[in-house]
């Protein structure tokens, strides 16, 4: 029994040593340039269709800023591959309609309606560089986590 309790001793020293390791640990933070903060600020009705012919997808965002912010601050076309949107998407899309289904905790003028992403589906890279783009904006902009990830660009 004295070996028993030797194991259970080891992985609780074990354990106590990684809690103390991940306390010190500092959290990155989210650096929003003024650029950045210029483009947040607009207010002018700014709408952007994603759209794929292939799959008759299409999701429609009306968020001012969000399509200047695509064009001019955010990563270009081609510099992450479709299965990294694809992997990022779905992660992001859970938590997004996740949200939605709770809206006494979340806000319901942020998250208004579900997401309809099947990671089965070949959306293409238009749709999946459009849609995390825009995941990526609006948690910069909203001061929201999708995921795990730092939102950053």
């Amino acid at each position: 029994m004295s070996r028993f309790k030797h194991i259970f001793s080891l992985i609780g020293i074990f354990a106590l040593v990684i809690t103390a390791a991940n306390c010190g640990a500092t959290k990155e933070r989210l650096t929003i340039t003024e650029t950045e903060k210029q483009v947040f600020a607009q207010t002018k009705e700014d709408t952007i269709t994603i759209a794929s012919d292939k799959t008759e997808y299409e999701i429609i965002i009306i968020e001012p800023g969000f399509n200047t912010w695509l064009n001019s601050i955010a990563k270009p076309r081609g510099y992450y591959s479709q299965s990294f949107f694809e992997n990022r998407n779905w992660i992001m899309v859970n938590e997004w309609n996740q949200r939605v289904l709770q809206p006494n905790r979340f806000s319901p003028n942020l998250y208004e309606l579900q997401i309809d992403y099947k990671p089965n589906i070949d959306y293409g890279y238009e749709v999946n560089y459009k849609l995390y783009n825009y995941f990526i904006y609006f948690q910069r902009k909203y001061n929201q986590r999708l995921g795990p990830f730092l939102p950053r660009i």
